[in-house]
């Protein structure tokens, strides 16, 4: 695994979905870098990704939600080591009985499959169906990783670049929630 600035020079077998958020980063101007890897479909996969990425970045899980009648959808980043309880977020966005979106909606509305889910996604979110929650505890580190709307790479992005440039640029104002880590939950 290795460290690479910028999008791939040879793009051969890359899905469009990844070309676009590449394009969409060099349109904005955004310095970034990526390291291709194999499937990562975990937290637990992505460690040695990290340790690619170096230190200072942020990887976050990247969660996609609902309400019980499916009829609004979230997309939560927040930091890969705590631990996610509904209800404590629910509270915070006057959603109850929040649980995982299906798989189908998630390619409707993001076109993103599981394992998969990224910011980058609300690229794609032309109707503004997906609300966007970040955990403030994102915002602490230098950078972000996440990934380009497929999870065979990932990208290490300036943080200031995603508050100024990025989410501007998904037309999706971001609501901050405050999650509690591990320790706050006992």
């Amino acid at each position: 695994m290795k460290l690479e600035n910028g999008r791939p020079e040879n793009t051969e077998g890359r899905l469009e979905k990844e070309i676009r958020v590449y394009d969409f980063l060099d349109k904005l101007g955004v310095e970034y870098q990526r390291v291709d890897h194999e499937a990562a479909m975990t937290m637990e996969a992505c460690e040695e990704i990290d340790r690619t990425l170096g230190d200072g970045t942020a990887i976050c899980k990247n969660l996609f939600l609902c309400n019980r009648q499916e009829t609004d959808f979230y997309l939560l980043l927040m930091p890969g080591d705590k631990p996610f309880k509904t209800k404590n977020l629910s509270a915070q966005i006057g959603s109850a009985r929040l649980s995982f979106a299906k798989p189908e909606y998630m390619e409707k509305y993001l076109d993103i499959t599981p394992g998969s889910v990224s910011v980058m996604g609300l690229m794609n979110d032309t109707e503004g169906k997906v609300q966007l929650l970040i955990d403030e505890d994102v915002m602490k580190d230098p950078y972000f990783g996440c990934h380009p709307c497929i999870n065979t790479s990932s990208l290490k992005i300036r943080t200031s670049d995603l508050i100024a440039k990025i989410i501007p640029a998904l037309k999706h104002a971001p609501k901050m929630v405050k999650l509690p880590g591990a320790e706050e939950q006992q």
